[in-house]
C-alpha cells in the first residue's frame, strides 16, 4: 500500500479510521457459536474420546468459563490485598441473588499457594453487567492494570507450579509472560 512521505501512513488512513471508529461501541458484541460440526467430525475421528463420553465432553466444551484469578507480587503486598479482597468484595458477595438465583460463593483454588488463586463460579458477562460485582470487576480491572492480579484460566496457573521455577532460572522471564 503507497505511503505518504510525510507521515507514513497509507494515503487513505483517515478514511480506514473513520470506518474503523464507526463500528460502534466497544464492548457490543454477539457471543460465538459453540457448535462448530468440523470440530465434532475431527475430534470423533480421532478416537480419543470413548463415544459413550462424547455428549458429556462436548457438553463441558460448551460452558462458559467461570472468573479465575491469582494474586501476584511480594508475599506482605499479597497478603494485604488478600485479606482487602475477602473483606471488601467476598463478605459482600454471600447471598447475592442473580435471576432469582443464589450465586455460589467465592472459591479458592485449593492447589493453588497460600489462598492466592480464586474462582468465580460466573460468566465474564455477569461479573461486568451485575451491579453487585461491579465494583469486584473494577477493582480486578485496576489491580490486573497494575500487575497486582492476573486474570487467567485456572489450568494456565498450572505449569509454574509443576515446575517449581526459581529467581536463578533463565525460564522464569519466558514463563512469566506466558502463563
Amino acid at each position: 500500500m503507497p505511503r505518504t512521505k510525510k507521515s507514513g501512513r497509507p494515503k487513505n488512513y483517515s478514511k480506514e479510521r473513520d470506518n474503523y471508529n464507526s463500528r460502534g461501541p466497544p464492548g457490543k458484541y454477539d457471543l460465538a457459536a459453540r457448535n462448530n460440526e468440523l470440530y465434532v467430525k475431527y475430534y470423533k475421528g480421532q478416537n480419543i474420546i470413548p463415544e459413550d463420553e462424547w455428549n458429556e465432553f462436548y457438553a463441558t466444551l460448551q460452558k462458559t468459563l467461570p472468573v479465575t484469578f491469582r494474586i501476584s507480587g511480594h508475599r506482605a503486598q499479597a497478603e494485604e490485598l488478600l485479606n482487602t479482597i475477602k473483606g471488601k468484595f467476598f463478605s459482600s458477595m454471600l447471598n447475592v441473588k442473580i435471576d432469582d438465583e443464589i450465586v455460589p460463593p467465592p472459591k479458592n483454588l485449593t492447589w493453588y499457594p497460600n489462598e492466592l488463586g480464586w474462582q468465580l463460579d460466573l460468566s465474564r458477562k455477569i461479573v461486568r453487567s451485575s451491579e453487585s460485582f461491579s465494583k469486584l470487576h473494577e477493582f480486578l480491572v485496576a489491580e490486573t492494570e497494575c500487575g497486582a492480579i492476573s486474570r487467567q484460566e485456572a489450568v494456565s496457573m498450572i505449569p509454574p507450579l509443576v515446575l517449581d521455577i526459581k529467581s536463578h532460572h533463565k525460564v522464569r522471564l519466558l514463563l512469566m509472560i506466558l502463563c
